[in-house]
């Protein structure tokens, strides 16, 4: 078989062995699309099965389509027929169709399948260019049927509007009789009422007059309401002459009316005849006209008898007057319980019920109280100690309490309303207290004033209406409560101090870890002064109280519970560290409180290592255990005193400093915990680096110094663990912290083990996973509860760290020849390769000095020199020199300020 047709050979056989007919000018089944394409543009086609040039042997080019009009065709029209493809080859067709010499034996039929498709696509072709020649046309039609549809729709609107407008005349042309009636009607109907409403006016004036003369009040009332429902109807006829002449006759009766009332009442209540006046009819009656008058008239009256009903009072309780002072302040309010039986039983049924009388008279008598007690307390404020205010402040609430549950405070109400208004400054003419304040509403406003300001309709937030009306007096003194309250929490925390000196850690292990007794001392108090001063005042009081709760959350910190830790156990050590915090909060009163934890702190990390007894461990553990306690305490006790304060000083109210000063105590406990576990352990590490690690001779069991860390370790651990049960959280950040500061130490320590032979270095292995074994099981050693399990976050912690280790060991094993593999050995197996660790490896392999130069310049040459940070950072027992000039800088101020 031969080669397929190339294509000089493929053009040669279509001229010499086609017909012109069959050769092919459309690409199959899109054929018919892409003419009918042509024909909408009307661009000639030369698709034509005879084309006249393709007889004569002209070569004819297809016609290409831009690349959206292809994509356009695939997607109507999809087709696999190569003939139907863009790129259409007319030689790989060929060679498709005669592979070979002796396909060409079907070449007749391959002519005749191609002169059958020809004609198909001719035939499609003429058919879509005849339905193109029709559609103009229909496109024409409809045009014209919508133009007559639309005229059609427009003269139909017309005729319906006209037949509206025709249908709305004729409404009109009925109803315009039906409008002239009833607008007569409506005017006929306003003449008649306006003529009764002047009948009414004329008769009611001259009647009225008649009636006041003969001080028939009850007649009064009722025809004075009625004539003033009629002068309504007038209003706007006030500028007819005998309207007018009426209406000014009206006022001028009222007037006159409420002169009257007042000058009866006063003649009646005068003091030659109040022991024979009898409460009668006609000065009830008398009331109810006093309604129906101006509101000043009211206002008049009203202010005249209770001025009457408390002159006694003014008398009685002057400021010469030995019953005038705080500790007779029982009489005040007994005289006005007296008071009010005997008016009420006496004068009280004169008087319509609204009126509110007695309560009207409470009111007077607390402002005229508050007013003669601001005064007295402001002349003798030397005489008042917190014993006779807290007596005053009590049982001036009680009474308060008492006029509470006595009146529904529906006046107090009106006056609070009344006084909004005037601080908005809203006219309100319908309101009888808001008009001529007086001294009497002057008082008042003075007692609402902080109501109106702060938006807050009861001052104090209780649930009287006459809380704080008196008791508002003793604010401005209550700060003599807060120094007394000051010096009793000065003393508490001073006798807490002591009693932590004098005790100090005897007995601590048998007692056990538990919050100090002192510390529920303190916040029981705290809890105490908290609800008593809520009570007495919930504004600047309350909040001069929450400061100095915080300044004594810090001094307990300090006396307290920091002064109490374990000093550092040497002789070099600057001083005591309970005489040092103790000194300086008793002298430096404005060093802060972080300073001194910062300062005890900065005592922890100097001098040498810090051994604790079983007994102050104990009471380290107690001290965090209280200052975990006063923590969360003190965090209640912030949004309790949000609670309780006023709105507007909510935000004042912030402990976050307080909180961190106990933070701060706790991680000074953790810490001293922490230096007392890790200086037990240096005897171990000690007599690790002293063993001959070059002449073993044999990998036996753990040395001695790893039983001794176990048996150290067994000792401490359990015991911090129970007495931190309550704090688990805390024991973990204990745990973290140790191992972050022993492991260090120990690489350390094994760095200083050399020479290493290869059986010593095995040996160390050994010895190190026991360490390791050992720090994983730390959390739980010696606990009762066997599958106990270390926090995952620990333990990831002594995982990544004692790996080094293991590492650094499993190097030092290894032969030192050749350098390369060594190097690479190293590499490999410690991650962060460092050159100072590397070169200590060398020392613990035995390496001379003049040989370590070049496993370092290879070193250099495999590790970039910014390699990791190496394991042997200074651990928290050591001080750069930055941290050592930064304390002795503080020393030196400490000093100069004692």
């Amino acid at each position: 078989m031969s080669s397929p047709l190339n294509g000089h050979e493929a053009e040669l056989s279509l001229e010499d062995v086609l017909p012109a007919s069959a050769l092919p000018s459309t690409h199959g089944s899109q054929t018919a699309a892409r003419a009918s394409v042509n024909a909408n543009a009307n661009v000639p086609t030369t698709m034509a099965t005879s084309n006249p040039v393709l007889e004569e042997g002209l070569r004819i080019t297809p016609v290409a389509f831009p690349a959206e009009v292809e994509s356009a065709l695939a997607s109507l029209l999809p087709s696999d027929d190569p003939l139907d493809q863009p790129d259409f080859s007319t030689v790989d067709y060929i060679n498709t169709l005669f592979p070979t010499e002796q396909s060409l034996t079907n070449l007749d039929d391959v002519i005749e399948q191609m002169r059958f498709k020809v004609q198909c696509v001719d035939e499609d072709i003429r058919k879509i260019v005849r339905n193109q020649t029709h559609v103009g046309q229909d496109a024409a039609h409809a045009l014209e049927e919508a133009q007559d549809a639309i005229v059609l729709l427009f003269s139909q609107i017309r005729e319906i509007k006209q037949k509206a407008g025709e249908s709305e005349a004729m409404v009109r042309d009925i109803t315009r009789d039906i409008k002239q009636l009833d607008t007569a009607k409506r005017n006929l109907t306003t003449a008649i009422t306006t003529l009764n409403h002047l009948h009414m006016l004329v008769g009611g004036v001259s009647t009225l007059r008649g009636l006041s003369s003969k001080r028939e009040y009850g007649q009064v009332a009722n025809l004075l309401q009625g004539l003033m429902e009629v002068m309504d109807h007038f209003k706007t006829y006030t500028d007819i002459p005998q309207i007018k002449e009426l209406s000014d006759e009206v006022k001028t009766i009222r007037e006159d009316l409420g002169q009257q009332i007042v000058s009866d009442f006063q003649s009646a209540l005068s003091d030659e005849n109040a022991h024979n006046f009898v409460p009668s009819q006609q000065f009830a009656e008398a009331c109810l006209v006093v309604d129906v008058l101006e509101p000043a008239i009211k206002k008049t009256l009203i202010k005249w008898l209770i001025d009457r009903e408390l002159v006694e009072y003014q008398l009685l309780f002057t400021d010469f007057e030995d019953t005038s002072w705080l500790d007779k302040i029982d009489s005040r309010y007994s005289w006005l319980k007296k008071h009010l039986i005997e008016f009420e039983q006496r004068l009280g049924p004169m008087f319509p019920p609204a009126w509110e009388m007695s309560e009207r008279i409470a009111i007077e008598f607390c402002l005229s109280t508050k007013f003669q007690l601001d005064k007295l307390m402001m002349k003798r404020r030397n005489e008042i100690d917190t014993k006779l205010l807290l007596h005053s402040i009590q049982r001036t609430a009680a009474f308060e309490s008492l006029l509470g549950r006595r009146f529904i405070g529906l006046v107090l109400k009106q006056i609070k309303q009344a006084q909004a208004i005037a601080a908005n400054k809203i006219d309100d003419p319908s309101n009888p207290f808001y008009e001529d304040v007086g001294p009497q509403e002057t008082a008042e406003k003075d007692a609402t004033k902080d109501a109106v300001n702060e938006g807050d309709p009861d001052p104090t937030g209780a649930s009287s209406p006459f809380a704080g009306l008196i008791s508002e007096c003793f604010e401005p003194y209550l700060d003599i409560y807060i120094e007394s309250q000051d010096r009793n929490l000065a003393d508490l925390v001073e006798r807490a101090a002591q009693d932590q000196r004098t005790k100090g850690s005897a007995n601590a292990a048998i007692e056990g870890s538990a919050v100090l007794h002192s510390c529920g001392d303190l916040f029981m108090f705290y809890k105490k002064c908290m609800m008593q001063c809520s009570q007495l005042s919930t504004r600047q009081p309350l909040l001069a109280l929450a400061n100095v709760f915080k300044k004594y959350l810090r001094d307990y910190a300090t006396r307290v519970l920091l002064a109490s830790l374990p000093k550092a156990a040497t002789s070099s050590a600057p001083a005591s560290l309970s005489a040092s915090v103790a000194s300086i909060s008793k002298d430096l009163k404005d060093f802060s409180t972080t300073g001194l934890i910062q300062n005890f702190q900065s005592f922890l990390k100097e001098g040498d290592a810090i051994k604790l007894t079983n007994d102050e461990r104990v009471l380290t553990c107690t001290i965090l255990v209280t200052s975990e306690y006063c923590l969360e305490t003190t965090q209640q006790l912030e949004g309790k005193l949000k609670e309780k304060i006023a709105s507007n000083l909510n935000s004042q109210i912030n402990m976050g400093p307080e909180q961190d000063v106990y933070h701060s105590v706790i991680n000074s406990c953790i810490q001293l915990l922490v230096q007392d576990l890790d200086a037990h352990c240096d005897p171990a590490l000690i007599t690790m680096t002293k063993m001959s690690w070059a002449s073993i001779e044999g990998v036996g069991d753990q040395s001695a110094y790893v039983t001794s860390l176990a048996n150290h370790m067994k000792q401490s651990i359990p015991l911090i663990r129970d007495n931190l049960s309550s704090s688990k959280k805390y024991f973990t950040q204990f745990c973290v912290k140790f191992v972050n500061a022993f492991i260090p130490r120990f690489l350390q320590h094994l760095f200083r083990c050399k020479p290493i032979s290869t059986l010593g270095a095995e040996q160390l292995l050994l010895d190190t996973h026991s360490v390791k074994t050992l720090l994983l099981d730390l959390p739980s050693l010696g606990s009762n509860v066997s599958n106990r399990k270390a926090p995952a976050s620990y333990t990831k912690i002594v995982i990544k760290s004692m790996t080094r280790a293991e590492m650094t060991l499993k190097v030092v094993m290894s032969p030192s020849e050749p350098r390369d593999a060594f190097v690479e050995q190293y590499v490999k197996l410690v991650p962060d390769a460092d050159i100072v660790e590397f070169q200590k490896v060398l020392e613990m392999k035995g390496i001379r000095k003049v040989d370590q130069t070049l496993y370092l310049d290879h070193f250099k040459t495999t590790v970039p020199q910014n390699a990791g940070t190496s394991m042997l950072s200074p651990g928290p027992r050591t001080v750069n020199r930055a941290e050592e000039s930064r304390i002795k800088k503080l020393e030196n101020l400490i000093k100069k300020r004692l």
